[in-house]
């Protein structure tokens, strides 16, 4: 059975050299039009597939993973900064993030009712 000329964008990137051409040259004679082993229809992709193969790369993963690893950091820290703000007994108690919301909304509340009064 022939190989599939077509690879996902994460499978291309790690071919060698040799691999690549052996892939142009095989394309070549079933009549696809490629080069470096990497198929030429992306006109016919949608938008949709597109990015699904651009997203597929090793390169956007680690880059999109290290987005979010520093997103989640800040988001970590904007609760740590709320949470020091809040009087809890002990002070030190360990709140999850639902409950640093609440208490915050809440604290709010009594901060207006005081100003109010």
């Amino acid at each position: 059975m022939e190989r599939e000329v077509l690879l996902p964008l994460s499978a291309c990137c790690n071919l060698g050299h040799q691999s690549r051409r052996r892939d142009r040259e095989n394309s070549i004679g079933n009549g696809h039009n490629s080069v470096n082993g990497i198929s030429n229809n992306s006109g016919n992709l949608s938008r949709e597939e597109r990015r699904r193969r651009r997203r597929a790369t090793q390169k956007y993963r680690t880059a999109h993973a290290t987005r979010e690893r520093v997103r989640v950091e800040a988001f970590n820290l904007a609760f740590a900064e709320l949470r020091k703000l809040l009087p809890t007994l002990p002070p030190d108690k360990k709140l999850s993030k639902i409950e640093i919301l609440r208490l915050a909304i809440c604290y709010i509340a009594y901060l207006n009712h005081v100003l109010e009064a």
